[in-house]
Order: structure tokens, then sequence, then C-alpha cells
């Protein structure tokens, strides 16, 4: 793990995943404690009759079925009596700043990996104990709870977490992989999603345990050579990234737009592009790395998501001409008989090094 001491004979290396409990939920509950203990969710402008999204919802409001990415009219109906509460990125960001300079106070090798999460590089002889400490100090610091997960690397790690929410510690290390994780879907490992999953149950591989028994030449033969064996390792619970406290780097920048109403005049489209790229040219601009590639973001009504996208012909570049013509092309890729509710665009930079 990068930038931890020398390791003592009598203490092992473990990777603790810090993630805290209905981060910005919790926030406005801090700000306001008399939400604690209703249901609040969090997205858009806050206002349900409006289009958006659920960013997060309180523990209350997820028990009656409302959860990340719901449209926020869907979140009304289940829970009319709500909270809702528009995004407060600047107070987030605060708050996650706080948690994480806490962290790095107990002298570990500290990887944010978000708003709300981060792996610690850790080395002790009772992890349990020093994911206590991690998780009092968080609360002392902040008023914000967080739950760990012990691993002896960061895939297992960060699924720990998962098994005792909220405010709780849990150990998945390889002793207990496939007792825990055995006969779970495919889905529950970090990295494979609904697509890649159901992709490999019509291979007859549906449990964590038969992609761990897979052959990597058949994964290969259907995922490709680099796809396919690593999908063979996740189910086998390996991962040799290590912990670093190298800063997290931004691959790309995106804007989007929700309409309010449908748009099926694809003239509108091709305008709400050109000015997304111009938003997104100036968010590139501001770390100085050009533009290799263009994406395009679609929600065709009522609510069916899509992506396409195209390398950036010549060479990486900030001209915006190039790159809006390269994102308005990529609206030719698209379904003109349908009605669209949301568009955005991406814009992936160089890496720092070649700037």
């Amino acid at each position: 793990m990068t930038g931890s001491a020398p390791t003592d004979p009598g203490r092992r290396r473990w990777v603790l995943h810090v993630d805290l409990d209905q981060f910005i939920a919790a926030v406005e509950v801090l700000r306001n404690p008399d939400l604690a203990g209703k249901a609040v969710v969090v997205g858009g402008k806050g206002d349900p009759t409006e289009r958006g999204v659920v960013s997060t919802a309180s523990y209350e409001a997820r028990a009656k079925g409302v959860g990340s990415g719901m449209p926020l009219r869907i979140a009304a109906k289940k829970i009319p009596d709500a909270v809702f509460l528009p995004v407060d990125k600047p107070a987030y960001d605060e708050a996650s700043a706080m948690v994480m300079d806490t962290l790095r106070t107990l002298g570990v090798v500290v990887e944010v990996i978000g708003w709300d999460e981060a792996f610690l590089g850790v080395e002790t002889d009772d992890p349990e104990h020093f994911a206590k400490t991690v998780h009092d100090a968080v609360f002392d610091a902040t008023g914000l709870h967080c739950s760990v997960g012990i691993g002896d690397n960061k895939l297992r790690a960060k699924i720990a977490t998962d098994f005792d929410k909220p405010q709780g510690i849990y150990r998945l290390t390889q002793s207990n992989w496939f007792e825990v994780m055995g006969e779970r879907g495919t889905d529950a490992l970090w990295g494979i999603g609904k697509k890649i999953s159901k992709r490999l149950t019509a291979l007859g591989i549906s449990t964590v345990r038969e992609l761990a028994d897979a052959d990597d030449a058949d994964l290969a033969a259907a995922f490709g050579p680099k796809i396919g064996p690593w999908l063979g390792t996740k189910g086998r619970g390996i991962d040799l990234a290590p912990v670093t406290s190298e800063p997290w780097v931004a691959r790309s920048h995106s804007r989007e737009v929700t309409f309010q109403t449908n748009v099926a005049d694809w003239a509108v489209i091709r305008q709400e592009v050109a000015a997304l790229t111009s938003k997104v040219l100036a968010d590139i601009e501001a770390e100085n790395r050009p533009a290799v590639r263009a994406a395009l973001k679609i929600r065709y009504a009522p609510f069916e998501t899509h992506t396409v996208s195209a390398p950036i012909a010549g060479v990486p570049t900030f001209d915006p001409e190039v790159l809006t013509s390269a994102a308005v092309a990529l609206v030719d890729r698209l379904d003109h008989s349908r009605e669209v509710r949301l568009i955005g665009v991406r814009l992936e930079m160089t890496p720092p090094q070649s700037v």
C-alpha cells in the first residue's frame, strides 16, 4: 500500500472501506435536526412536480421504496408526505472534506473514491478495533456516521461494507469469501452490473462460485481477452490494486439537462447538445486537458437511457468547433422517432501527464 510504514512482523496489512451512511441526507439532517426520523428525499431542485431524479434518500424513505436514480415524481407518489430538498453540492463538498481530513489524522493511507467513500491502508493486529476508531473519529469530528468494511484487498473491503449498514463493521477475506459470497448472484460483485450479470447468466454462470470456477479462455471468448479473465478474478475475490493517497483524477467532464416536458423536435436537441458542449469545454479548459472523445447520453421518454460516443478526429483539442461538431454528429445515431426527456454531453480528456 503506497505510503504505508514498514510492516511490523506482528501486524497485518488490511484494507478498510469507509462508507458514510446516507451521506447527503445525513448532512441535511445535521443542518436541520427536525428532519431526523423523517423520510427525506434529495434531488434536483427539490420540487417533485418538476422532472429530476433522487440523488439520495434517508433510510426512512428507502424503507418505503425510494432510492437513488428514481424520478422525483415517482418518489412523491410513493411517499406524498416526504420532505423533498434540492441538491446543495457546496455543503456536501465541505462535509466530505471534513471527513477525509479526519481520516488522514489517523496515520493511515487514505484513498478518496467519492464524496462519501474512502479506502484506508491500515497496519494493525485488530482491524475491528481500528474500524471502531475510524467510526468514532468521523462522528466526533463531523456528526456523521459511517460503516466500515474490512478486507484483505479493496474488492473484499468494498463489498464487506454492505453487509452491516448502518454504523456496522464487517470482515470479508479469502478465508470466508465463498462462504459469504459463493451463492450470491454475480451482480453482487463490485464492478459487475446488471448487463454483464445477464450476459454471464446466458453462459450458465449465475453465481459468484460459478464465475470463480469458469475457464478464463471461455470468459475471454465471450467478453474479450482483457475483460473476460478480469471477470474471473472478480469471482475469486482477487484485487491487486494498492491503496494509494494519490489524488483522484477525473477522466472526463459532463453536463446534462432534464426537459420539463418531452422534446420531439430534434433541432432543439441539437441546439441543446451544442450549448452543453460549450459548458463542458469550459470545464476541461479549467484543467488544461484537451478532449480526445465525445459522448452523448440520452434518456428517451418515459425513462430509457442510452449512450453513444466516438473519438475526436485528429489530435486532442480544445477547438470549440471541432468538439461541438463531434458532439452534435452523435445525434444522428439516436432514434429520432422517440421523444426525449434528458440529454447529456461528456468529453473525455487526455491524462494529466500527456498534457
